[in-house]
């Protein structure tokens, strides 16, 4: 079992190393940059740890300075490693913030190993810009994802700009990055 550590590091080593280096979220590098990042690991395999994890996290970012820590992943190796229940959850997710009343004020970002977009095949090169080393939760600021968005060009085209940069590179480069993270 991978110690917490270890698992924030493969985490951080996937951001720098796949999400900054090939700019598929032109904002990162920043907030990376400035440490600004909360990492939560859980390492409990019950789905209502992981509620209660992500209601905490939720409850910590809304009173928390975003100039302190902008954003927080929750990093869960032991749980949903099937894709169709992580799929699932996100339901729960999407349920949370409705309940919590911060639809429109926090995003939540879904990113897990096997990651499958809807009407792809499993080995399709755009499915790498939401595979990650364990199945997790990013929590994000819309505010923070607005203010980034007003000074950088042409932002609806984000997801089509990285889908074609990973068919560009190819499912064996995609493989080999991942497996080097």
């Amino acid at each position: 079992m991978d110690s917490t550590n270890n698992i924030i590091r493969k985490t951080r080593k996937w951001i720098e190393h796949f999400v900054i280096r090939l700019n598929l979220c032109p904002f990162a590098k920043k907030v990376y940059d400035e440490e600004r990042i909360r990492y939560v690991v859980l390492k409990s395999k019950n789905i209502a740890d992981l509620t209660k994890t992500l209601l905490d996290e939720l409850f910590f970012l809304s009173k928390t300075d975003p100039e302190r820590i902008e954003t927080s992943f929750i990093i869960f190796p032991h749980l949903l490693e099937d894709f169709e229940a992580y799929n699932k959850y996100l339901i729960v997710t999407d349920e949370i913030l409705l309940e919590m009343n911060l639809t429109g004020t926090i995003q939540i970002a879904s990113f897990h190993p096997k990651y499958q977009f809807a009407g792809t095949a499993e080995d399709t090169p755009e499915n790498y810009t939401n595979r990650s080393p364990y199945p997790m939760l990013h929590i994000l600021r819309e505010e923070s994802i607005e203010n980034a968005l007003k000074n950088y060009p042409d932002p609806e085209n984000i997801p089509k700009r990285n889908i074609e940069k990973m068919n560009e590179l190819g499912l064996e480069k995609l493989k080999n990055w991942r497996n080097e993270s």
